[in-house]
């Protein structure tokens, strides 16, 4: 598995494009002023400062883990920096997420994987006018994420604990639409594609959904490959790491891979 992803990833840097290799306007705005604004912002800080206390926090939690390719539950003891190490998406990957919430400045945000709640934080600084959605699995987890949540004075989070396939279709049922999607903690084929596909009839032209992780696995690049080809989408950006579905009206269908 790691060989293949070795390999996926060297395939990737060869064929994927920077912004000028793009012919799209909107993805080329997109790459220059989102996706490679690599200056620093303000908003960084706090939540950097709280990943180095997570990542020197020996805590023990006990997690439940749901998915990342299990149907089994699976409850082990762990140190919190045992999780912020191997689980807390890289401050350059949350960073950009930060980036395409703020450029997107969605009304309805939805997370599923809150995990200690760092990206979720990135999130809520970036759209502090937004309601903001995060789900977790694990109950321990999500009680170290809601600690992170009031040292940051985080007021537009909502997080709620359980099973996604349980949570994520009242939701979607109960919001008036969904603007930004942030689709992680769950990396099987199958429940992939349910959450893009439920997530379908409250899309509109605006909508960002981002998956995690795309190139996880064989089932994921599948999930990622009918995503792109579903006829709702117009175009999608490969970033390797995540991946971002557009619903543009009017747009001819096109998929870029970025280098980032």
């Amino acid at each position: 598995m790691v060989l293949q992803f070795v390999s996926d990833y060297l395939k990737h840097r060869l064929t994927s494009k920077s912004r000028h290799g793009t012919h799209s306007p909107f993805v080329y705005k997109l790459v220059d002023e989102v996706i490679y604004d690599f200056s620093a912002k303000s908003e960084y800080n706090h939540i950097e400062q709280q990943r180095k206390k997570l990542l020197h926090d020996d805590t023990l939690v006990t997690v439940t883990d749901l998915g990342a390719g299990s149907h089994l539950n699976k409850n082990r003891k762990k140190k919190v920096r045992q999780i912020a190490i191997n689980a807390l998406k890289s401050p350059r990957l949350a960073q950009l997420i930060f980036r395409l919430a703020k450029n997107a400045q969605p009304g309805v945000l939805l997370e599923l994987g809150t995990c200690l709640g760092i990206t979720t934080a990135y999130l809520s600084k970036a759209c502090p006018d937004a309601d903001i959605i995060t789900i977790e699995g694990c109950p321990e987890t999500a009680k170290r994420a809601w600690q992170n949540f009031q040292e940051l004075e985080l007021e537009n989070v909502e997080l709620q604990v359980g099973n996604f396939d349980e949570l994520l279709p009242e939701l979607i049922n109960n919001a008036p639409q969904l603007d930004f999607v942030y689709i992680d903690g769950n990396h099987r084929k199958d429940a992939t594609l349910n959450y893009f596909n439920w997530c379908l009839p409250k899309v509109h032209e605006h909508s960002l959904l981002i998956f995690d992780d795309i190139y996880w696995s064989e089932g994921m690049k599948e999930a990622w490959e009918e995503i792109k080809n579903h006829p709702e989408v117009t175009v999608t950006v490969d970033l390797f790491w995540i991946g971002l579905v557009y619903f543009k009206k009017g747009q001819v269908k096109e998929h870029f891979k970025i280098r980032f």
